[in-house]
């Protein structure tokens, strides 16, 4: 029988793959994976990232050969040529078609549609499927039919008409009889000295499980207090994972079943938060179907386009190195630099710090995380940067503007995260840290304040407020 190409791109694991599974039912699968690493560059994924994926990939390989499956490498830099270099695979290896999990962005969407379009007039079979997601972009809808723009109904739409199917696992494919083809070599990846130590993010569907167990184990029942506190290993760590697809949101959400008597919406609480936030993370892969404007660099709160962003590259330079002269702020900024990865309750920070307080353009921002990110996500990355400049959907108020002090003196109240990243205040007993006096600055070489928080501010309401 003619094999099934299965395309693998963000979803690199052979457990509850979807596509995988639905190939693997219906005769022999080749896997093939697209290299398009100027199209990634392009759209910001930097060397964190694209390491990540690199070791994914082969981790994925070593999976699909426990199942006979080889994994073919092929190149395509730009999208437009993903159609022609599947087709001459599928022509060479005489596959009757190809099979592959649906991704949401713009330019993913378009590629993927070209992709069907092109086998199907070569006379091939073609499918996508719904994978990442438990409701396919446009299946949850408000009564009015328009897709919802406030997160708090869309979770309840999601709970009230999510089913036990929608999350059931998708078989694992048994081993295949051994095909007449290998496994291509893996490509050498390119040496950058900027990459984030890899011990940290090791990749794999073993290593996703192995951290969601931990998680479960140690972390989940508190999870909804210890996640904002930035010093404590309080969250999952699985973004990385997930944005990757090395693990899936149905494998998460059955593990919470388990864990919280068949419950998602009641129970635990610090399981249901995190669900909560797995929720948001398909929130924002509907926004960017139903408002496509967002993968434009436009903001969802139209009116936010007039708004007088200030042209300051040096305090943006500041931002990025983590010189701001707020303790909190350099430490999370330093933290992404240094792994590739910053606590939620800093990404909000830091993204309110740059877009209220230095009243810099939400996008620039936007590129440095997606830049640096291991888990750089467009969707979810684009969601959060919108709300915390408050030109997204269900944005934080024009007139919430974080106090980074008040913020380190809550969340880092004995200064452990600062002394960790901000090594010039290490000395500096821990509770001084959160805003060191004159004298502490002079004596370590700790810049003053960028910008005063109170003058910045009213320099933010005035800008919003100028919107009408």
């Amino acid at each position: 029988m003619p094999p099934i190409l299965v395309w693998f791109r963000s979803d690199l694991r052979t457990d509850d793959n979807t596509a995988l599974s639905q190939a693997a039912s219906r005769g022999p699968v080749i896997a093939v994976f697209l290299r398009s690493t100027a199209q990634w560059q392009r759209h910001g994924h930097g060397p964190n990232k694209l390491d990540f994926w690199a070791r994914g990939v082969a981790a994925l390989r070593d999976d699909l050969a426990g199942l006979n499956i080889p994994l073919l490498h092929r190149t395509a830099d730009n999208f437009e040529g993903a159609a022609q270099a599947l087709l001459t695979v599928a022509r060479e290896q005489g596959a009757r078609g190809i099979y592959f999990n649906r991704e949401y962005p713009l330019n993913e969407r378009r590629r993927d549609q070209a992709v069907l379009d092109a086998f199907k007039q070569e006379g091939f079979e073609a499918r996508g499927f719904t994978d990442s997601v438990a409701f396919a972009p446009g299946e949850l809808l408000t009564g009015q039919g328009d897709y919802y723009r406030v997160f708090t109904p869309f979770a309840k739409a999601w709970h009230r008409q999510l089913e036990a199917s929608r999350i059931a696992l998708r078989d694992t494919p048994s081993p295949q009889p051994r095909l007449a083809i290998d496994s291509d070599p893996l490509p050498e990846s390119p040496k950058d000295a900027s990459i984030a130590n890899a011990t940290l993010w090791p990749a794999g569907q073993a290593v996703a499980a192995s951290r969601l167990q931990r998680f479960l184990r140690y972390r989940a029942r508190h999870y909804h207090v210890q996640r904002d506190y930035p010093a404590q290993a309080g969250t999952s760590e699985l973004a990385p994972y997930l944005a990757l697809g090395m693990i899936s949101a149905r494998q998460c959400l059955q593990a919470v079943l388990a864990e919280n008597q068949g419950g998602l919406a009641e129970g635990d609480a610090g399981l249901v938060a995190w669900v909560n936030e797995l929720i948001w993370r398909e929130f924002y892969l509907h926004l960017v179907v139903g408002f496509p404007d967002l993968c434009r660099g436009r903001p969802f709160q139209t009116h936010t386009e007039g708004l007088a962003w200030r042209d300051d590259d040096a305090a943006f330079h500041a931002w990025c190195e983590g010189r701001t002269g707020y303790p909190l702020v350099d430490a999370a900024m330093r933290q992404l630099v240094a792994t590739g990865w910053m606590h939620n309750r800093l990404r909000m920070v830091t993204a309110m710090f740059l877009s209220k307080h230095l009243l810099i353009d939400w996008r620039r921002g936007e590129g440095f995380f997606m830049h640096h990110l291991v888990d750089g996500d467009f969707a979810a990355n684009n969601g959060g940067w919108q709300w915390a400049a408050s030109t997204g959907t269900d944005a934080a108020p024009y007139f919430r503007i974080f106090n980074p002090v008040t913020q380190s003196k809550r969340f880092d109240p004995d200064g452990t995260f600062i002394g960790h990243y901000v090594e010039t205040l290490q000395d500096v007993p821990g509770r001084l840290r959160h805003d060191p006096s004159q004298e502490v600055r002079r004596r370590t070489g700790y810049p003053p304040p960028i910008v005063d928080h109170k003058a910045a501010r009213a320099r933010a309401l005035e800008a919003f407020k100028s919107l009408g």
